[in-house]
């Protein structure tokens, strides 16, 4: 698959919001624009990280549902594979290039499972999760009937309450089957603890990772009794994977946000009291928007409203800047308190979008940007695929 479009055959506020070559300045809005340079150091520091620390990670493209940026995490931050939460997005990376591909959930319905049982034919090992014995048999006839394999990883329901299993012996009943089930592989266990990774308080996210780590450890001493071992023994969010990476139990993490930074991860806070977004990370993804009007002495309007962002996490902040305040929205319009009327008619604004997943979901293309100038435009691959 070429995610690279043929840029002769679009025109600038029509199909796409900008061409390589053009200055930022002129860049069609609302979009958005990726900081090529903090994006490169942020995909390169984790990398680091976990090489240094003996971790595999599978970067979570749901994220930024992008061939290019999962390509660029492979590239420049030695990540293993990808995982995403729909068989339609593991279908669009495994058709970019993507040659280990995670459906970090459950896959039930018959017509989902057997696209996914031939993913494999698409040249990529294919992975999902299973808390249901009900859900082995139908993936195994899926997977049999398609002459492929779907590697399969236990979940277990580690704090966050939504799927999974809560109890070693589940672990180790499903895992049996799946070991012994025609045309799957037992490949490990799903433990990622979602509900804790936006706690802004570093000991709380610490307290709430230490129980996982803890029902990780009887599961992996239970497998291991019957003979079973863990090839991927995955989670791990950019809230707490420097927890996960040290306790012994896990080997791969599956950070995504931290490769783009919103301003509610960002709220949180590290282990010296100091917001993520202040150090450990850097702002990579804004939604660039225009002044549009300011017929009002006290507010600006902008162009981006709900329909270019996802506010589910809170509103965005203005970044760089603390003299204007982003303050409401409807469909089309954001409203900016701007009280020393410093802004004027399209002048354009830096935003941090409150959650990136979603926001991401909402837009065409990425802009990437380096030095003022537009370097790249990527496609956002597998927007919309929500099946």
């Amino acid at each position: 698959m070429n995610t690279h479009p043929n840029f002769e055959d679009f025109e600038v506020g029509y199909d796409i919001p900008a061409k390589p070559g053009m200055d930022e300045a002129d860049i069609q809005t609302p979009c958005l624009i990726l900081d090529l340079d903090a994006l490169e150091r942020n995909i390169k520091k984790m990398g680091d990280y976990a090489k240094s620390h003996g971790m595999r990670h599978r970067v979570h493209g749901k994220m930024h549902k992008s061939v290019d940026v999962a390509l660029l995490q492979e590239t420049l931050g030695g990540s293993c594979g990808v995982c995403c939460q729909k068989v339609s997005e593991a279908e669009v990376f495994a058709r970019g290039g993507i040659k280990d591909v995670m459906v970090s959930n459950q896959v039930t319905v018959p017509a989902k499972i057997d696209r996914l049982a031939r993913i494999p034919k698409l040249g990529a090992r294919v992975l999902c999760c299973v808390d249901d014995p009900a859900n082995v048999a139908d993936l195994s006839a899926a997977a049999t009937k398609h002459g492929t394999q779907i590697e399969c990883l236990v979940e277990i329901d580690c704090g966050a309450g939504r799927c999974g299993v809560t109890t070693t012996q589940d672990v180790i009943n499903l895992a049996k089957l799946i070991d012994a089930a025609e045309g799957l592989k037992f490949a490990g266990i799903q433990a990622y603890q979602g509900a804790m990774q936006h706690l802004d308080s570093y000991a709380d996210r610490e307290g709430k990772t230490a129980i996982a780590i803890g029902m990780v450890e009887d599961a992996i001493t239970g497998l291991k009794s019957v003979g079973l071992e863990c090839d991927i023994v995955g989670g791990g969010g950019t809230g707490s994977y420097y927890f996960e990476s040290n306790s012994g139990a896990f080997n791969e993490l599956q950070c995504g946000s931290y490769a783009f930074m919103d301003a509610d991860y960002g709220r949180i806070l590290d282990k010296d009291g100091k917001r993520i977004d202040q150090g450990e990370w850097e702002n990579a993804l804004f939604i660039l928007t225009t002044v549009m009007s300011h017929a009002k002495a006290d507010k600006a309007i902008v162009d981006a409203g709900l329909k270019a962002q996802s506010v589910d996490s809170g509103l965005p902040t203005v970044y760089g800047r603390d003299d204007v305040e982003y303050v409401k929205c409807s469909d089309e319009h954001g409203v900016v308190a701007d009280p020393n009327g410093v802004l004027k008619v399209n002048d354009t604004l830096k935003l941090v979008p409150g959650h990136c997943d979603p926001t991401c979901n909402v837009h065409d293309w990425y802009v990437g940007v380096r030095n003022g100038k537009v370097e790249t435009v990527w496609p956002v691959s597998a927007r919309g695929k929500a099946y």
